[in-house]
């Protein structure tokens, strides 16, 4: 267990999505059983429908977590309900068919923060999620573009047409979308890009296959790819992951 006293995570105005200071201590190897043990208990209490946050509490203030390894372990948690459920509604990028929505800050953020050496989770649900956020506002780091190009290039082999979906009150939304409309017309690609007011909602009443690791989003389509695991698996060298899905 790590003190709290002995961690203060200031806001990150870093040119990069990569680690927090604390990370190396609270993620280490000595902190991933407490952390998975936490991921399994609250879970427990999900599954048996108890509040999420008054869940997290009790088990955070057990292990006493950081605030960070709290995020953690709720974004690693599921019930055994729904880690089935999403399991069993997951395609292949290679068998989504010719069409793929994605939810593009999310799968762009998750790849930005996997080339700065970010802390990725492997969550129970088999998604691999990372620790950023954006609170309503995005900023273009160093490997913005690197992360489209890897993000691009996995697509080419498998899906015709792509469509991205960014939320449109998030700060600096129109300018990753010409970002994206940019990079897919230079390449010759079958990109649509849009600005739309509620990504979630678009999504969940998608006809077509998702790319997320959102759960509400996972929990309310009829088929989703799990890009970010793809694509992160293909990277090398291997990003930091912490394997929470124990």
């Amino acid at each position: 267990m790590v003190s709290t006293a002995l961690v203060t995570v200031s806001p990150d105005r870093r040119k990069h999505r990569g680690p927090h200071p604390a990370d190396g201590q609270l993620f280490s190897d000595e902190q991933v059983p407490t952390l998975r043990t936490a991921v399994g208990e609250l879970s427990w209490l999900l599954g048996r429908g108890y509040a999420p946050d008054s869940s997290l509490k009790l088990v955070g203030d057990r292990y006493q977590l950081t605030a960070r390894q709290r995020t953690a372990i709720r974004r690693a948690a599921c019930s055994d309900e729904d880690s089935r459920a999403r399991k069993e509604r997951v395609v292949p990028l290679a068998e989504c068919g010719p069409r793929l929505e994605i939810d593009g800050f999310n799968v762009i953020v998750s790849v930005e923060a996997a080339m700065s050496g970010g802390v990725l989770l492997l969550c129970r649900d088999g998604v691999v999620r990372d620790l950023a956020s954006m609170h309503g506002s995005y900023r273009k780091v160093e490997e913005t573009v690197k992360a489209i190009k890897l993000i691009a290039d996995v697509l080419d082999d498998e899906v015709q047409d792509v469509v991205w979906l960014l939320d449109r009150p998030v700060s600096n939304a129109g300018r990753l979308a010409a970002t994206l409309r940019s990079h897919g017309q230079t390449a010759g690609r079958r990109w649509d890009v849009k600005l739309v007011a509620d990504v979630d909602r678009q999504l969940t009443r998608s006809a077509h296959p998702v790319a997320s690791s959102d759960s509400r989003i996972l929990d309310g389509v009829d088929a989703w790819v799990n890009l970010t695991r793809t694509i992160i698996a293909r990277m090398r060298p291997r990003p930091w992951i912490v394997d929470l899905s124990s």
